[in-house]
């Protein structure tokens, strides 16, 4: 790149639909370069910057800052400036009004510089693959590394269709609430929609997320803690280093403790907040904790809220009403009318319930129906007519609850969920059994309070512990079944693994929160393979946010305390999708505190046969006792207290269930989840996943950039660069990758990519091939015709110049033009299809054609100008049909919002008004669409 100047013209390689850009900026190695087409500003490293300069030639047209044109004779460079001449006056580069590029496509024609006609259809090709993926109806939900589970793609669609979401995830536990979230944000980032986005999650699930959004979605967010910070700021004191990075990911603690993060956070303006375990900010109508108040005023700046919290019934009324004024405090406002609203909605779900049943309604109840809507429409309920009794389910939904704020999907209401088998183990060690007991003791309060009784460091002698002992007798018995162990410890899971080492037969591997992520892969991948690993050892935390589902057997080696934590393991496996049973082992030793907490777990809660809810209330209301209970030396007085508190818990789980299914708000489950909605889009993302296309694609793009493709399985290739000049894609590493394109095979093997056309290496090659200059001007020869000739393929681009935040592809994405003509200059587009020029046009010498002064002056230019007066004919055609679609798309929506407003509060006004300013944006954007000459191919027929 060579030096720049203020006022010098460009274009971006990488976004050619930007037009021409004006040097405005130059400063600290870098350059800002305004766009006035795009109305956009765009700053570059001046190192890497994508720019090519523009330079306009003699005989191209210019026009002056009033709009006055000029056809240029001849140029001159003077201090970084072109100065054009022509018409008998002089126009410098920095006088230039609104101009266009066109010196890149036809030039490269004209001066013979041509490609193969292979390298142009590659690029047709791409052309055309980058418009499907624009406008496909699943543009961001086909790249997740995730099962196609129809209540979350139904929410991911939802939520990601609106304006600026600010929603309440509240599925329970194993329902995937993180999988929906990070469903929308993939959604909505891959199409542009947002661009800045602030996870805040307790200390603890900082690395589970991170995790999360890296391997199933390919999104990398950036970890922010104090240490981050003071280094950003070395190198610029008075900078925000929250500005630093698009994609953050921090602790609430971390924000919590220090008021300068907290307003460096508030003022870094975030297109979208997510907020996870958001039950724990604590608010009264009193007062509210720190946390809380942080989330409340990033919620006020950010412009989209994504709240994820326990089941809300689970919680209390008071704490419900907190989450939902973080999403709408104007809404929201008075906690006593919250209350006397919310009983108002019952008769309504009652209808709806017993209309999705088929049931007959009562007079009343029709009564009441035609006050809402109308007699007439009632009265068609009367032909049960299907399609009539969805519709008004539909618009119930919508009209009444908090269903556009809240979405909440119960396992009463699902299926796919395995069922569980404990088998409890009690164990003895006839000869030492005291000492086991005492040795148990120390490991139990080692791991509640990080020391032994005896205040010294927990020592494990697993070689002859009972419980390891049966573990190489059920791995025996089991033979090749894979098994799960989670315990609570990375000591204990190394200390396992090398008392496994006596054990050659068996093997095992390990998974703990101190290995790589690399190393984690690694493990985990050993441990999926048929002849891998038989046991994989997980520490507590090591476990977190993993897909082990292809296992069936679970071992608690020890017992967590907190019954979140217990549901937390058995949710490895016990997750909707699981399509076998799971077995869950309990081995404890008789007369050790882990024994007091199995029975507890087993006897009190049921906990290992069914899920467990409301687990954080029912630890502050026992767990005190439990562990004081755990630390009584007289066995008989600890069986008797915990018979005692055995039975106080079982009475108070029976109470908390009926509360639960008591509070159970069905009309919110159904508009949480409608099933039609999420079968169509599991056939379009099944119909893409399917689809040999990308593979055949990619295939070509990796053959010409040097790529090699080793096969591994059905799908499944090791990628590796042939030499180290070749490695032009970032997420290919010079020691190769393995990628599938097939999603069974992805979601069993954590290392390996899933790679679908919302990937980074799918969009990384087509805007490799795109943003150069390759295949965009080709000449070829057809042999054997009966009518010898010349014909001219062109391919434009009908390009409009999005804004961030505007998915414009959803009505006019980048679409290529193909027209054909012959040397007179007529459309031949029909007799020439795709596939016959890939068939028969083989590469031709120019060199003879341009010889021919009648050629390059007069014939090639009429037959460019023929086809560019088609193409802008064709695009004014296309701009009518995208402002057709999105203003009807909009307006419906927009009158649909309005509407609904008057019943539903629920529908923020600002939301409307996005809507509106939303529409106004595209239809000037669609509008002033332009025809980009893309590339060009001559063929000579003979």
């Amino acid at each position: 790149m060579g030096e720049f100047f203020l006022n010098q013209r460009y274009t971006s390689s990488g976004e050619p639909e930007l037009g021409v850009g004006i040097v405005t900026e130059i400063s600290k190695g870098k350059v800002r370069i305004s766009f006035p087409v795009a109305d956009d500003i765009r700053l570059y490293s001046i190192e890497s910057a994508p720019l090519l300069r523009t330079i306009f030639k003699p005989g191209h047209t210019i026009v002056d800052q009033k709009g006055q044109s000029m056809v240029i004779e001849g140029l001159e460079y003077e201090e970084g400036l072109y100065t054009y001449y022509g018409d008998d006056r002089e126009l410098r580069e920095d006088g230039l009004g609104d101009v266009s590029s066109s010196h890149t496509v036809d030039d490269r024609l004209f001066a013979g510089d041509v490609d193969t006609p292979e390298l142009f259809a590659l690029r047709r090709e791409t052309l055309d693959h980058d418009y499907q993926r624009r406008i496909s109806p699943v543009h961001g939900f086909v790249g997740g590394k995730v099962d196609l589970i129809p209540h979350q793609l139904y929410i991911a669609h939802e939520v990601s269709s609106r304006f600026a979401p600010r929603v309440l995830l509240s599925d329970q536990v194993g329902l995937g609430k993180t999988i929906e979230a990070c469903l929308i944000l993939h959604r909505l980032l891959v199409t542009g929609r947002i661009s800045r986005v602030l996870i805040l999650v307790p200390e603890s699930l900082v690395h589970q997320w991170f995790v999360e959004v890296l391997r199933r979605f390919n999104l990398w967010f950036n970890i922010f803690d104090e240490e981050r910070c003071k280094s950003l700021e070395k190198g610029a004191p008075e900078g925000n280093p929250f500005l630093d990075d698009q994609l953050v990911i921090c602790s609430i603690d971390f924000l919590a403790g220090s008021r300068k993060r907290t307003q460096q956070a508030i003022s870094a303006n975030w297109d979208m907040l997510v907020v996870d375990e958001a039950h724990h900010l604590e608010w009264s109508v009193e007062e509210a904790s720190p946390e809380y108040s942080i989330v409340e005023l990033l919620s006020q700046v950010a412009k989209g809220l994504l709240l994820l919290t326990a089941t809300p019934e689970q919680l209390g009324v008071e704490s419900h009403f907190a989450r939902l004024r973080l999403l709408d405090p104007n809404r929201y406002t008075n906690y006593n009318d919250f209350i006397n609203e919310s009983e108002g909605n019952k008769d309504i779900a009652a209808i709806i319930e017993k209309l999705s049943q088929g049931k007959v309604l009562k007079p009343k109840e029709t009564t009441l129906l035609e006050s809402i809507f109308s007699k007439e429409r009632i009265a068609l309920l009367a032909n049960k007519d299907e399609i009539t009794t969805h519709n008004l389910i539909e618009d119930l939904l919508d009209q009444h609850g908090p269903g556009r704020v809240l979405f909440r999907n119960t396992r009463q209401a699902m299926s796919g969920f395995p069922k569980r088998i404990p088998h409890l183990i009690p164990l003895q060690d006839q000869d030492n059994q005291s000492l086991w007991v005492e040795r148990l003791r120390n490991e139990f309060f080692y791991d509640m309070e990080g020391t032994s009784e005896s205040g010294q460091d927990q020592a494990f002698w697993f070689d002859e512990d009972p419980r390891f002992l049966w573990l190489v007798g059920k791995m025996e018995e089991l033979q090749e079944a894979k098994i799960l162990l989670i315990c609570t410890s990375k000591e204990k899971v190394l200390a396992l693994a090398s008392a496994l080492e006596s054990y050659p037969e068996f093997t095992a591997s390990v998974f703990h929160e101190d290995l790589t992520l690399v190393q984690r892969d690694r493990n985990a991948a050993y441990f999926s393979e048929p002849d891998g690993a038989q046991l994989l050892i997980c520490s507590e935390i090591g476990s977190e946010g993993r897909n082990f589902q292809f296992a069936h057997h679970l071992v608690l080696f020890d017992m967590p305390f907190h019954p979140e934590l217990l549901e937390q393991r058995i949710g490895r496996l016990d997750r909707i999708g699981q399509k076998r049973d799971i077995t869950i082992y309990n081995p404890y030793l008789i007369g050790s505190p882990q024994e007091l907490l199995v029975r507890w777990f087993h006897e009190g809660l049921n906990a290992f046969n069914t899920n467990l809810e409301g687990g954080n209330i029912i630890s502050k209301l026992f767990s005190n006792r439990l562990l004081t209970i755990s630390k009584l030396s007289d066995y008989k007085e600890a069986e008797s207290e915990l018979k005692s508190l055995i039975r106080e818990t079982a009475d108070y789980q029976k109470v908390l269930k009926k509360n639960l299914a008591e509070g159970r708000d069905s009309m919110l489950e159904m508009n949480s989840f409608r099933p039609k909605v999420a079968e169509k889009l599991i056939q379009q993302i099944q119909a893409e996943d399917t689809s040999p296309v990308l593979e055949t694609y990619l295939t070509k793009v990796f053959m010409h950039f040097d790529i090699e493709m080793e096969d591994l399985a059905a799908r499944t290739y090791l990628l590796h660069p042939a030499s180290f000049s070749a490695s032009v894609f970032p997420s290919i590493p010079k020691e190769g990758v393995q990628i599938t394109f097939d999603r069974q095979r992805a979601l069993s093997r954590e290392d390996v990519s899933f790679v679908t056309w919302d990937h980074p290496m799918a969009t990384g090659a087509i805007d490799k091939v795109l943003s150069s200059s390759m295949g965009t001007a080709s000449c070829g020869l057809i042999r054997g015709t009966s009518n010898p000739g010349l014909l001219l393929e062109l391919i434009f681009v009908l390009e409009t110049a999005g804004k961030q935040s505007i998915d414009i592809d959803r009505f006019l994405p980048h679409m290529p033009l193909r027209i054909v003509v012959d040397h007179m200059g007529k459309k031949v587009t029909a007799s020439y299809t795709v596939a016959m020029f890939n068939k028969s046009v083989i590469p031709g010498k120019i060199d003879p054609l341009l010889d021919n002064e009648a050629f390059v002056e007069i014939l090639l230019p009429k037959m460019i100008s023929s086809a560019t007066q088609m193409a802008e004919e064709m695009g004014n055609l296309e701009i009518a049909k995208g402002l057709e679609r999105m203003n009807g798309t909009l307006d419906h929506e927009i009158n649909r919002l309005t509407a609904l407003q008057k019943k539903n509060k629920d529908i923020r006004i600002d939301e409307i008004q996005t809507a509106i300013e939303e529409r106004d944006t595209l239809s000037s954007l669609i509008k002033k669409a332009r025809v980009r000459l893309d590339s060009v191919q001559l063929i000579r027929k003979e």
